[in-house]
Order: C-alpha cells, then sequence, then structure tokens
C-alpha cells in the first residue's frame, strides 16, 4: 500500500477514533475499524512456538527448540526455515504478529531467560535474528524483534534502570536490533525497564536511531503493561499500547492532544504506521493475500531433507527417516511445560497425534523432520574422550538411561513463551526406539528433583463429573453456585474459560487412583483465598497476598502451597482446589499431585549399579523450571537437587558415561573431565528425544558450537542496586570479558567437536582496505577425519594498541562440509562495520588489524594483519599465514 492511501485512510478518522486504534482492543487482538474496512490484528508470543490466543492445553502448538539451540547451530538457512515454520503455525492460529524474536543478550549466565535470547554476541544474535525474521516475513506474518533495548535480565524487571555508556550500547546492544531493521522487521517491541534514567516507553531511543537513522517504519508496540504514562509515551516514538482495553492512553490521550500537550501529526504517523503492519499482514482491504502453504503441504521439506542411518553424514542432510512407534508421555504432562495454544484456525486433526505410539507415521511430516534435524544442528558436544561418540548399536546389549530428565525433559523454558506440544518424544523414549531390536535400554532416576509436584493431568486424573481422563473446572458465583463447568485435560490452567467477570472463585476437581502407597505432596496455587481438600478433609486453607505486578508471575506462575497425605494404592480420592479471584489477581490455578521424594540414597544406589550393569551410560541432568523461566534470574549455575554427585557416581561406575545436559543457558559442570562425554541439548522441543538420539548413535552428527561461552561463575551481575543496573563492564561481555581474566572458562564461545577432525591450513586477507569497505576472508581448512562433518569458521578481529576495544570480537563465520581427506576453502565476509568504534559517529581507526581464524574465541590458529587506511582501494594482493 503507497503512502498516499494510508494518508486516505488516516484522513477519514477523527481523533478519537484515531487515539482509539493505538490501544489493544483486547489482551492479544488490535481493535478492528470498520469506516476504513480494518481488521483486527492477533498477536501471540514466540519464540520456540506459537501459541496463539489465550491459554488451552486442548489447542496444541509446535514446540520448537529454543532460541539458544537455534543460535549454536550457526546456520542462518536453517534459521530462516525455522522461521517459516513459526508464520505457517502463526496462520494455523489466525495469528498475524508473532512477537519474536527476542534480540536481547546473555550479559550474564544468571540471567533466567537465557532460553529465549540467542548469544552473548551481537554478530551472531543480529544474523541469527535477522534470519528468523526474514523466514516468519516471507509468509506475510510480522515479526517483532524484543525488547528493546538492555532487557538482559529479570530481577526487577519491570522498573530497573539499565546504565549504559553509549558507546557500549550502540556497539553491543543496539547491533541486534540494527540488524533486525535491516532485515526488515515489521514490528519492534519496547521493553519494561528504563536506559539511562527514562523507561523504553519513553525513551528517545525508540526515535534515535530506531526510526530515524535507521529508518524502521513499522509499529513499535509495547511490552504488555510497560506503557504507563499518557503524555510523555505518546510524545515518544511509542506506537501500541498493550495489552487492551484500558490503558494510560483513550481519553488522557484526546485530551492531551486538544490541549496541544501532544501533537495530532503525531498521533497520525502513529496510525499511519498501524495502518502500513495491517497492510502487510493482510488485515487491510485490498492488501496482498499473505502466503498460506506450510509443510503440510510439502513446501518446507527442501530445508529437511531426509538422510540414511547409515554412513557419512552431510551438514545439510541430517535428518533420519521415520523413528517408528514412540512411547512418549503425554504432551500435557507437566514435564510438556505450561502454555497453551490459540482458538483461530485450529486444524482439527491435532488431537489426533497426542499419542505417538497410534501414530507411528508422524515423525514424517516435514514440519518434525525439520524440528528432528533442528536438535540435531544444535546439539554441541564438549567433549569425547576416546571417541566414545558415536555409539555402535551393533556393539551394544544394555544401555542405562539415567536422570530426573531423561523420562521428564524439560523441552522449554518457563513463562510467556511457552506452548503445550503436541506430542514430544523424551531422551528415554527416543533411544528406546533407536536401538528397538539392538540393545535393552532400562531407566533409573538417579536422584529425585524436589520442588514442586506436577501439576494432575490425563494420565493420572478423572473427571468426577463424566469419569473421562482429565478434570473438572467449574467458575462459582459468590453463593457457591455453578456458572460454568469445563472439562480440561491438565491441573495446570493459567485461563479458565468462560465467564469469569460474573465468578468470584474458580474450583478445579479431580479423581485420584494413587499408583503407589505413603506420602503424597498435593498442592494448590493462586492468589487470594486458597483451599485444597482431600476426600473432603481440608489440607490447605490460606489467603495468598499478590506480592509482584510482574504478568508472568501473575498470571502464570502464582505461588504454590503445599500439603502432604497419604494414599492407599488403589484407593481412589477426590482431591478439589478452589480459589478466590481477587482484583489484580489475574484468574491462573494450579492443582497438582505427585508422590513424596524417593529416599535420595536408594536413588542414588540404584542408578550406579545400572550403570556398572551397561555398556554405556547416558546421564541426562538439567536445570529445573524454578532455575530458568521468565520473570525471575539464577542465585547459582550449579544443578539442582544433587545432579552434580550423580554424576560422578555414574561416572565412577561405568568410564563409558555420556552426560547430557538439559538447560537453557550454562551451567556449571564440576565433574566435566571426569565423564568421557558431554553434550548440551539445551531446550529442544518436542523431537528432542530423536534428536538426541540420532546424535548418539551417529545418524547426525552433532552440530552444534556454544553462542554463549560457559563457566562455573558470572562475571556480571543481575541484580540491580537501588533500582540501578549499571553495566560497568561495558562491551566485555561473554567470552570478551574472559578474555581479560586471568582464568579461562570451561568452554569458550564458539566451542563444539562434531564427529571428525579439522586442520586449518591457510588464511588469506587482503594487506590493505580503504575506511568503510567489507572484507573477504578466505580459509583453507581439511577434514583429517573418518566422517564427513561441518565445520563452522570464525573469524575474529582484534586491535591490540586499543584498549578500550575488547581483546578480540567475532567478524563473521561461515560454514564449510567436507568428506575425509577433502580440502575445502570458507569465505567469510567481514562487514565494514566490524572495523568500526562508536564515537558520536562510526568511525574507523586507521591502522593495523589482526585478523584471526580458527573454531572458537580461543582456538584461533591463523592469523593475518590488515592495514586500514584512507585510500579508498582495498590491495588487490593476498597473503597467507599458516598455522604455527
Amino acid at each position: 500500500m503507497i503512502p498516499d492511501d494510508l494518508d486516505r485512510l488516516v484522513d477519514k478518522l477523527d481523533l478519537e477514533s484515531k487515539v482509539r486504534l493505538l490501544t489493544g482492543a483486547t489482551v492479544w487482538r488490535t481493535p478492528a475499524e470498520p469506516a476504513i474496512g480494518l481488521e483486527p490484528m492477533v498477536t501471540s508470543d514466540g519464540p520456540a512456538g506459537v501459541r496463539g490466543e489465550g491459554w488451552n492445553e486442548r489447542r496444541t502448538s509446535l514446540s520448537l527448540p529454543s532460541a539458544t539451540a537455534l543460535a549454536a547451530t550457526w546456520d542462518e538457512s536453517l534459521a530462516q526455515s525455522m522461521g517459516e515454520l513459526l508464520a505457517v503455525e502463526a496462520r494455523r492460529k489466525g495469528v498475524h504478529v508473532v512477537l519474536a524474536p527476542t534480540l536481547n543478550l546473555h550479559r550474564s549466565p544468571l540471567a533466567g531467560r537465557h532460553f529465549e535470547c540467542y548469544s552473548e554476541d551481537p554478530l551472531l544474535t543480529g544474523r541469527i535474528g535477522a534470519a528468523v525474521i526474514r523466514g516468519i516475513q516471507s509468509r506475510g506474518v510480522a515479526a517483532t524483534a524484543k525488547h528493546y533495548v538492555a532487557n538482559d535480565s529479570e530481577t526487577d524487571r519491570l522498573t530497573l534502570d539499565a546504565r549504559v555508556d553509549e558507546r557500549t550500547l550502540r556497539e553491543v546492544y543496539l547491533a541486534p536490533f540494527e540488524a533486525a531493521v535491516q532485515a526488515g522487521v515489521w514490528v519492534v517491541m519496547s521493553a519494561y525497564n528504563g536506559v539511562n534514567g527514562v523507561t523504553m516507553s519513553e525513551n528517545e531511543l525508540l526515535a534515535e536511531p530506531l526510526k530515524g537513522e535507521w529508518g524502521f517504519d513499522g509499529v513499535v508496540v509495547s511490552d504488555w503493561g510497560a506503557v504507563r504514562s499518557a503524555v510523555a509515551s505518546a510524545r515518544a516514538a511509542q506506537d501500541l499500547v498493550m495489552p487492551g482495553p484500558g490503558g494510560p492512553w483513550g481519553e488522557a490521550l484526546v485530551a492531551a492532544v486538544r490541549a496541544g500537550e501532544v501533537l495530532e501529526a503525531a498521533i497520525d504517523d502513529k496510525v499511519r504506521r498501524l495502518l502500513r503492519l495491517a497492510a502487510r499482514v493482510g488485515a487491510l482491504p485490498g492488501s496482498p493475500a499473505p502466503s498460506t502453504a506450510g509443510p503440510y503441504a510439502g513446501d518446507l521439506t527442501v530445508a529437511c531433507p531426509a538422510a540414511p542411518y547409515a554412513g557419512d553424514l552431510t551438514a545439510s542432510s541430517t535428518a533420519g527417516p521415520s523413528a517408528g512407534n514412540l512411547t512418549a508421555p503425554s504432551a500435557l504432562s507437566p514435564s510438556a511445560g505450561g502454555p497453551t495454544t490459540g482458538s483461530v484456525g485450529e486444524r482439527p486433526d491435532r488431537a489426533e497425534h497426542l499419542d505417538r505410539a497410534e501414530h507411528p507415521d508422524h515423525t514424517e511430516r516435514p514440519d518434525r523432520a525439520l524440528l528432528r534435524r533442528t536438535v540435531a544442528a544444535s546439539t554441541v558436544l564438549l567433549r569425547n574422550e576416546g571417541d566414545l561418540l558415536p555409539l555402535d548399536p551393533v556393539r551394544l546389549t544394555r544401555v542405562a538411561v539415567i536422570g530426573p530428565n531423561a523420562a521428564r525433559p524439560r523441552i522449554q523454558g518457563g513463562g510467556s513463551a511457552g506452548v503445550y506440544p503436541e506430542s514430544l518424544v523424551t531422551p528415554l523414549a527416543g533411544l528406546r526406539t533407536a536401538l528397538n531390536g539392538h540393545a535393552e535400554v532400562h531407566h533409573a532416576t538417579g536422584v529425585a528433583l524436589g520442588g514442586l509436584p506436577a501439576p494432575l493431568d490425563v494420565a493420572i486424573a478423572r473427571n468426577p463429573r463424566t469419569g473421562e481422563p482429565g478434570l473438572l473446572v467449574r467458575l462459582l458465583d459468590a453463593a457457591g453456585a455453578e456458572i460454568h463447568a469445563e472439562h480440561r485435560l491438565t491441573g495446570r490452567l493459567p485461563e479458565p474459560e468462560g465467564p469469569i467477570h460474573r465468578a468470584a472463585a474458580v474450583e478445579v476437581r479431580a479423581l485420584v487412583r494413587p499408583d503407589r502407597a505413603g506420602p503424597w505432596d498435593v498442592a494448590a496455587a493462586g492468589w487470594g483465598r486458597l483451599e485444597l481438600t482431600v476426600d473432603g478433609r481440608v489440607v490447605i486453607d490460606e489467603t495468598v497476598p499478590r506480592h509482584t505486578d510482574d504478568p508472568a508471575t501473575v498470571h502464570l506462575a502464582p505461588p504454590y502451597r503445599t500439603g502432604r497425605v497419604t494414599f492407599e494404592a488403589g484407593r481412589q480420592v477426590e482431591i478439589v482446589m478452589r480459589r478466590e479471584l481477587v482484583p489484580g489477581g489475574g484468574r491462573a490455578c494450579v492443582l497438582a499431585a505427585a508422590p513424596a521424594p524417593a529416599d535420595a540414597a536408594a536413588e542414588l544406589a540404584a542408578a550406579v549399579e545400572l550403570a556398572g550393569s551397561c555398556d554405556v551410560a547416558v546421564v541426562v541432568v538439567g536445570t529445573t523450571e524454578q532455575a530458568e523461566s521468565e520473570g525471575v534470574d539464577r542465585e547459582t549455575l550449579a544443578l539442582p537437587e544433587g545432579q552434580d554427585e550423580l554424576v560422578r557416581a555414574v561416572a565412577a561406575a561405568n568410564p563409558a558415561t555420556v552426560v547430557v545436559v538439559n538447560s537453557g543457558g550454562p551451567v556449571a559442570m564440576p565433574w566435566r573431565k571426569e565423564a568421557a562425554a558431554v553434550l548440551v541439548s539445551w531446550f529442544p522441543g518436542e523431537e528432542g528425544g530423536n534428536g538426541l538420539a540420532d546424535v548418539l548413535l551417529g545418524r547426525a552428527e552433532p552440530g552444534g558450537r556454544l553462542p554463549t561461552t560457559w563457566a562455573d561463575r558470572a562475571l556480571a551481575p543481575t541484580v540491580p542496586e537501588r533500582g540501578v543496573l549499571e553495566y560497568a563492564e561495558g562491551p566485555h561481555i561473554g567470552y570478551r570479558g574472559w578474555l581479560r581474566e586471568q582464568d579461562s572458562p570451561a568452554y569458550w564461545f564458539g566451542h563444539g567437536l562434531g564427529y571428525t577432525t579439522w586442520a586449518y591450513e591457510g588464511l588469506w586477507a587482503p594487506e590493505r582496505v580503504a575506511r568503510g569497505r567489507p572484507v573477504r576472508v578466505r580459509v583453507t581448512l581439511r577434514n583429517t577425519g573418518r566422517r564427513t562433518g561441518r565445520e563452522v569458521v570464525q573469524v575474529y578481529l582484534a586491535r591490540p594498541q586499543d584498549h578500550e576495544r575488547p581483546v578480540r570480537w567475532l567478524a563473521g563465520f561461515a560454514a564449510v562440509t567436507a568428506v575425509p581427506g577433502e580440502q575445502v576453502e570458507a569465505v567469510v565476509e567481514v562487514p565494514a562495520r566490524a572495523f568500526q568504534h562508536w564515537a558520536g559517529a562510526w568511525r574507523t581507526a586507521e591502522g593495523e588489524v589482526s585478523v584471526l581464524a580458527g573454531r572458537s574465541a580461543a582456538d584461533l590458529p591463523l592469523e593475518a594483519v590488515i592495514t586500514v587506511s584512507h585510500s579508498k582501494e582495498s590491495a588487490l594482493q593476498s597473503h597467507v599465514i599458516k598455522s604455527g
């Protein structure tokens, strides 16, 4: 739609109508305007799946690998394919705007929302994020670059003031957003926090550099509830307030315009941007229809070609054929996470795929094959002593799969980005399927994670009214009379449905027949008056006051109250929870029950005995939802609940021990040199178990490289002091910070082994380059191993004479694939910006710049020197520096 058309539409609206368009009509929808044919636009959280409107486990979504996993692929083509998949899911859900990608950085490993962000490095974050944006928007769905800017931790995230110097802001934290704008992103989300004294919805950074210097022509939407003023935010470049209805604009903004406090021209610009977005996503008459074709029609098969299970694999073909019948647990089990999917455009056959065992052809769908391939491509092999991996199925007779996350993995992080997967494959199920006919696979938990009991689900609960697997949820009026009832599949209910405005309480009932005698923990969660009874006996009766304004806590993670009861095996009991609905307390509630943790010593002894009796032990450890979730930072990098002791004991019992770390971000690994092999699987999404099995058995190469440095301690804090979080480290975050330390991290940024070996043989670069010019660097390397493999060649720059710059910084990367013995050349494009620094403007210093090439921030065997000059021409001759 051309600008004149947008202007004509704006001119048809009076002031009140224009202002009304600038606040959401609902929590997830923008307003319609029939006078100009404008339809509502539906938004939905991302980036690891598209939930749609609302939170309902009966409407499922594909669960994608976490953002950290996607960044670990260092593969822009694959990232773009995942963006396309998000767009296809969005259109299936009736969603126009996906609230992803998250472009904040891993400033500190203690940040609780690491899993939703890509990397500690601005270049890698920008390139992967831009690829996801291109993929989403190629299907006529808007991507949202969030959270602009310096929203890099969770503690006091609504109110903290991030103090960042201008140079660091430009070179580090703004850089991924600039890349997003260059990629053509249609929406940018302003963050909750302030930057240098001004909250982001009122901050001048929305105007400059975002809309001015960078030329962003899309919509700046607020994070949900982040706008707190009328005049100040409207004068800034904030365009759209979410959620609605209500909020600080409305009548107050109309009055401010009429009083001359806000220019009507500013309102017109905001509306014009909103209409431009509507045209782009097909919500205005005459706008092009968005692409709705998806992987169900086969058009993503190019992105995920199948490969045979035997023999060498290339980097572009790592997905295997169907894994056959799977024994995955219900997708509605607590390990599947929390949030759900939307109600618009739901494909009716989704419910048919909840039981993987009944649908053996399920993994042959192109979307699932793409997810499976991405799991393998993102898995990072940190250590592989004695080439333990890959395992040879022919040589295996008994395999031990140990650990709390083996049968109940975390496939996604906690908070607003979660979805209810249509099904999931656990590491245990994936290995059992892959080794069927080759080896016995045995399981031991090894350690009982304490924490909270799991929400009831269809595996354990029945609706007392219908007898169906699931629970009965009722809305009650002030007199206790039922005004609405529904059947649900989980006891974790962020949004019970029905006429909530008429209700005074939510009640959840379930019949449970315990399969184990002895003590059980039962729990209820919610705000206000909270009651829980077992067969009419009161176990919990407490008033829970709301202690936070953080929407992720209020609406998704209300506090639990727990009691312990004794059950008889096989004797049915009725468990009932009731929570009062109080102003500002949302409607989220949880009904949970689980056997009390078993004896820790006995669990550990059983795991050790099993490990000693098997050919190989695969130990799956990881974080809990309390450790990695939106709204809370981590207090420690240590694995919870005795998992370190479990790894050490198993590794001592069986030298062929493989440890798989199931986390969204770094964890401390004091045992890393005691285990023969260590893998990072991240939060892998619903195909995690199949992808992991592919890697362990050599059907696919572990293609991942660390997007973030892994260490046993954090260099930067996340807790503000008196409301201020000082970014005192400047640009020296992640590997840049560790390069200034006396000791080294456990594993450097960029590290990852794969299943072959490489020799870096030569580096070619121009001897001289003119200021403002990009550089092409060529690196030759040879596959010296016995398998075809993929290598990510990384190029860093350094200016040893400039002490204000990092010791070195990532300037470019490229991937190559080679068969055994083959020499290949990686061509790495280094943009002109990599040579520049910010000093009130982008400037390029003259002089010598070191160019280093290798496989991580610390493993750089090749080096050349480029001289940057005022000359307009770059030297054409190149030179080679071989590793010493």
